[in-house]
Formats: structure tokens, C-alpha cells, sequence
């Protein structure tokens, strides 16, 4: 189902913007389609992408870009619903850290950076996933979650959506690196950064969500115990969600 022609909606100001229905949950149930969105940011949406996402019916939006960048680049979107979610970036400033400190900035230092990253959300963002799962688990209305490239703090939030409705872990990661099929980048500023860094930036990789979700492992003994410890979302609220996103099988 990682291919399915309904994935990717294809709009021409946000390309990584997609669907999360189809993957099966362990017992073989699908994930509804049309109700989880995962998305870049949305304020480069042309008026026929606004329509497009008004066609499915979104009325919930949940935003992780930090409160710089949101102010940077607004957007409304008529029937549309904003919450902040707000994880400030903090792999930029990481590098420039190493610039300070005289270290050279390779592929392989973004890398650790970009995993340092991803431990984060871990260990010092689990109110604002609680927070989403929350809003989640009051209705089924159709929503979708973005940061700015849709890529590592949507990323992380998906996969936990997915791996709380007990998707398996490799399907988890395969959407995970879809990101790297679908999202368009920016313009390459190589006078600032290596292209070779730049590709690290701007793209996924396995190692980085792995990385939190060894993180959570460590932590908590199992992403099971992190959902429910540290995020409030255990049995009876797994219930509930698959109530809300899981169709019968064969269903949409």
C-alpha cells in the first residue's frame, strides 16, 4: 500500500503532503483513509491546493514548526482549525555550534545531529505528541499534522500514530522514508553548506528515527510503555483510537 495512487495528493505548494490510510495494523485492519493527514508547511498552498484539502474535508491542522518559523510563514485556511504544537528547531544552531568551535561540518556530524535531534522529541517533547494524541482521540474529523519539510517532527508524529494503532514497525519506516520520494527541496545554498550536508539536512533517514525510538526503548522499556508513560495513551486509549482510524477489513 506505500505506493497507492490515493497517497500522495500531489499539490503544487506542498509536496510531501499525504495520506496515512491504507497500512494495516497487525490484525490485519487498514487505517481509514481520508482522515490522516501528514503534510510540509502549508503557507505556499495555491488557491486550487486550499481546495483540494478543503475537498477532504480537513478541519484540523496541527502545526510542530517552532514559533519563528510560524511567524515567518503564516496561512489560513478557511474551515481550518490551527493548533500549535511548537518544537523549535535545533539542528541549525547545532551547526553553527561546531563552526564556533573550529569543527568541520561533515555528512557524518549532521548525522549525529540529526539523531541528537530525534532523541529530543524523546525526552524533552512528549507533552506536545500527548497534546496531538489528545486532540486525536476527541473525534475522528479529518486532520492533518505538518512542521516546515514535513519530515522529522511530522515524521516522528506519524510514526507514533501508526505504531499506537499497531502498524507494524517496518511499515512505520517505510512511510517514514517516503519522504524521500515525494518532497521537493529547497534551492541548494552550497556556499553556506556542503551539497553533501545539505542532503543530509533535507532528507530522511532509518538511523534517524531509529534513534528516537531507541531513545523511547531506553527510557521507557518499549514504545508500548512510552505511549502509555509518557504520552497518556495506553490500552483504553488505543482502543479508542483504533475505534476512530481503523476501517473493517477491505474498507477504506
Amino acid at each position: 500500500m506505500l505506493g497507492h495512487p490515493d497517497r500522495s495528493l500531489r499539490l503544487s505548494g506542498a509536496s510531501n503532503f499525504r495520506d496515512l490510510g491504507g497500512y494495516q495494523s497487525a490484525a490485519g485492519l487498514p487505517v481509514r483513509w481520508r482522515r490522516l493527514f501528514r503534510s510540509d508547511h502549508l503557507a505556499s498552498l495555491t488557491a486550487e491546493d486550499a481546495q483540494a484539502v478543503q475537498r477532504l474535508g480537513v478541519t484540523r491542522a496541527f502545526d510542530f514548526r517552532g514559533t519563528g518559523e510560524r511567524a515567518a510563514t503564516p496561512y489560513h485556511l478557511p474551515g481550518v482549525t490551527q493548533h500549535a504544537l511548537p518544537i523549535e528547531p535545533t539542528v541549525v544552531q547545532g551547526l553553527k555550534d561546531l563552526l564556533h568551535a573550529g569543527q568541520a561540518v561533515t555528512p557524518a556530524r549532521t548525522v549525529e545531529l540529526m539523531q541528537h535531534t530525534y532523541r529530543a522529541f524523546v525526552h524533552d517533547n512528549a507533552a506536545r505528541f500527548a497534546a496531538l494524541f489528545s486532540h486525536l482521540l476527541e473525534s475522528d474529523a479529518p486532520l492533518v499534522l505538518h512542521c516546515t519539510a514535513g519530515k522529522d517532527r511530522t515524521g516522528f508524529a506519524a510514526a507514533l500514530i501508526l505504531l499506537a494503532l499497531d502498524v507494524p514497525r517496518e511499515v512505520v519506516m517505510q512511510d517514514y522514508l517516503l519522504t524521500n520520494d515525494l518532497y521537493r527541496m529547497p534551492a541548494f545554498d552550497e556556499s553556506r553548506a556542503p551539497r553533501e550536508v545539505l542532503n543530509v539536512l533535507w532528507r530522511v533517514q532509518a538511523d534517524f528515527l531509529d534513534a528516537a525510538l531507541h531513545a523511547a526503548e531506553q527510557a521507557h522499556g518499549g514504545i508500548d510503555a512510552y505511549l502509555a508513560d509518557a504520552l497518556g495513551v495506553g490500552a483504553a486509549e488505543r482502543r479508542r483510537l483504533a475505534e476512530l482510524y481503523l476501517a473493517p477489513s477491505g474498507a477504506r
